[in-house]
């Protein structure tokens, strides 16, 4: 197939069974990509240490010309793809461990370069206190033009986003599946205004369902995008925590707001800041790290 690095990148980030650690093996076995489309079934196999059903589905998407044309056929659907290789892929993104690839986009790619972003993420399940916080944080820093990026999820995540449509501000919103299955449901309205109006993105292609195991790789998105992650509310086992340890891996600033000590949406958050969180309770507090 005459493709370039590029096209070569983005064909095997759609092929099946090629996961992050798979293309960073091809990328180091040959940094253009070119070789793995000449190895053959067994090659591939000893190479890459890959299992045979894994060696079946690849060989047959590596040579399917049809795979190759529903790629081309992303920009009839308004998907923008962005690699790792492009201008256009976010600085902040680029310098974490593992870095996606392959971005899928539908906005705004500008975005991606604004100077101050911020991540905000907490429970499905929000209280009033907590809703009345992030309203009293997110809403001044979206006034000073603070990027809010989330994970559309039920709860705080959709709030922070809604809350940034109604302030007039930019959000980025990032799935846990592909465009072709908004995650959760409930939430196509919003992520559709988003993706006109401001920047809906996810590392996987299109038709990607959503899978459990989406939403931890999709978290170190979330938080690798910003300066920072906010945590509003959040269990003492959540998937807000684990984008917390993910922004502490990334050397990035973790906000938490603390809560009730009657309540267990806020045990979360407590223990952020008993670890070293710096303790939130308005803007300031965040603004004036930066």
């Amino acid at each position: 197939m005459c493709m370039s690095v590029r096209k070569r990148l983005i064909h095997l980030h759609s092929c099946k069974g090629v996961t992050w650690q798979t293309l960073n093996k091809f990328l180091q076995y040959d940094s253009s990509l070119e070789k793995i489309y000449q190895l053959n079934k067994e090659q591939l196999k000893q190479i890459f240490s890959l299992r045979n059903y894994q060696v079946e589905s690849l060989y047959k998407d590596l040579h399917s010309r049809e795979l190759v044309k529903r790629i081309e056929e992303f920009h009839q659907t308004d998907v923008r793809v962005v690699t790792i290789f492009d201008q256009t892929y976010p600085d902040l993104l680029k310098q974490i461990f593992d870095p996606p690839w392959v971005l899928y986009c539908k906005g705004d790619l500008s975005l991606f370069h604004a100077e101050n972003k911020i991540s905000v993420v907490g429970t499905r399940d929000p209280s009033k206190n907590g809703l009345l916080s992030l309203d009293k944080i997110v809403l001044p820093l979206i006034k000073e033009n603070w990027v809010i990026v989330s994970g559309l999820a039920v709860g705080i995540d959709a709030r922070a986003h809604a809350l940034t449509l109604h302030g007039k501000g930019k959000t980025i919103a990032v799935l846990g599946s592909g465009f072709n299955y908004i995650y959760p449901r409930c939430h196509q309205k919003l992520a559709s205004i988003i993706s006109k109006e401001h920047l809906l993105i996810s590392e996987f292609p299109p038709s990607h369902p959503p899978q459990k195991w989406n939403f931890p790789m999709r978290n170190r998105i979330i938080s690798g995008l910003s300066k920072g992650t906010l945590i509003i509310e959040a269990r003492e086992r959540s998937g807000s925590l684990i984008t917390a340890d993910l922004a502490l891996q990334q050397g990035r600033e973790v906000f938490a707001v603390p809560g009730s000590i009657l309540d267990e949406r806020s045990e979360g958050a407590h223990w952020l800041i008993q670890q070293g969180a710096k303790l939130t309770k308005c803007s300031n507090d965040v603004l004036n790290e930066w």
